[in-house]
């Protein structure tokens, strides 16, 4: 059982992840910040609580943490790409939309992402 195990834990923590995502990106945004750098402010705060809560707790085997540098770096790697892609849909989104749009649809996009991105952290990161 640890898929549901995993599963349970990542989807908990995720949705933690996403609510400081999402605040901080419309706080940041509202107070005159373009979506990019805001993007990448509120992506960078979740995604460092989301790799501890995720080594320390959702990835654990019976020998404790999956914690460390090499995880870190293959974390960070991945965590590049997604922001690349997060990055890329919501500022098309606040350029052809607007900024209210793009408060909607940074969830969605994210939540999205997080789908495939459990599955490449437990293949490639927290392996």
């Amino acid at each position: 059982m640890p898929l549901l195990r995993q599963g349970s834990h990542y989807l908990a923590f995720g949705i933690l992840q996403l609510l400081l995502d999402w605040s901080l990106f419309v706080a940041l945004t509202a107070l005159g910040l373009p979506a990019t750098p805001a993007n990448l402010a509120s992506r960078t705060s979740a995604a460092t609580l989301g790799f501890w809560l995720n080594g320390r707790y959702t990835f654990a085997d019976g020998q404790g943490s999956r914690l460390g540098w090499r995880r870190f770096a293959r974390f960070w790697a991945l965590w590049l790409v997604m922001t690349a892609l997060s990055t890329l849909l919501v500022a098309t989104i606040e350029a052809r939309l607007g900024l209210r749009w793009a408060w909607l649809a940074k969830p969605v996009v994210e939540g999205g992402l997080a789908v495939a991105n459990f599955f490449l952290l437990r293949r490639l990161v927290f392996r």
